[in-house]
């Protein structure tokens, strides 16, 4: 598909996740739903979630792979940056050469160019664990690189820039620009995420964490239920956007996307 300035695009939408699960867990929604209308989807993770307190590297990778299947992505795969030390400024200090092959910020310029996806996801600025905020730093660097015809790659490709960005909260509560409603494809979401059972499955047997915990998977449904009540559905998942939208044809867009009225109000400052 073309977009402006003749622009060719391949996948509908791309998510990248700071670890194998994050994206399932926040994103999951609508990466299910895009797929049942058709769109084709993918994930790139950051890293393989190695330093994890349960499991293995091994059985996380099995776990993605499943996930996977479950939400129908067309592609995923993985930059291999180390668990734990993800940075927008790691490799900034090789020499030229070596910092186009090895920058984090060159990797995903190169994902970003190969798959150009329409619309991507990012996790949001303000997280709780290093490696999500450090993701979100190092994605929207990448993302404003990508479109510089004079930052190179290897593999080389051409300068891109997606049609729209959204950023994902994760576990704080950000004040979303907008809810996606997921509620025909919450049981997806739910599945994808059960597939991450060393991660997600509370055992008596495992070190404690926070998605591990008891009430942890009843918290994510308590929160898609609350964004979903803002917009008047069952289930919603909150994106944030850094800009303002602009619409060309304001009738035909809610037209297009009507819903109920909400159960919720958010305040606006």
């Amino acid at each position: 598909m073309s977009g402006p300035e003749g622009t060719e695009f391949g996948l509908e939408v791309l998510a990248f996740g700071p670890h194998p699960d994050d994206v399932e867990l926040f994103c999951g929604g609508l990466l299910a739903r895009m797929k049942a209308q058709g769109y084709r989807t993918g994930i790139v993770d950051l890293t393989r979630g190695e330093k994890s307190s349960r499991g293995t590297p091994e059985t996380r990778a099995a776990e993605t792979e499943a996930a996977s299947r479950v939400l129908g992505l067309s592609h995923r795969e993985n930059l291999g940056l180390p668990d734990g030390w993800v940075s927008p400024w790691a490799g900034f200090e090789l020499p030229e050469p070596e910092r186009t092959r090895s920058a984090a910020v060159s990797s995903v310029v190169e994902v970003l160019r190969r798959l150009r996806p329409e619309l991507v996801l990012v996790p949001w600025e303000s997280e709780r664990h290093p490696d999500h905020a450090a993701a979100s730093a190092l994605v929207t660097r990448a993302l404003f690189f990508a479109g510089v015809r004079r930052f190179e790659t290897e593999p080389a490709y051409g300068p891109f820039t997606p049609r729209q960005v959204l950023y994902y909260p994760l576990r704080h509560l950000a004040s979303p620009s907008v809810v996606v409603d997921v509620t025909d494809a919450h049981p997806t979401k739910v599945a994808a995420i059960r597939c991450y059972a060393s991660q997600v499955e509370a055992r008596p047997d495992a070190p404690p964490t926070l998605v591990g915990s008891p009430l942890s998977l009843s918290s994510l449904d308590a929160r898609d239920r609350f964004y979903g009540a803002q917009a008047g559905v069952a289930f919603g998942e909150p994106y944030v956007m850094r800009e303002t939208l602009a619409l060309a044809d304001p009738v035909d867009h809610f037209r297009r996307n009507s819903f109920a009225r909400p159960l919720f109000f958010p305040e606006r400052g």
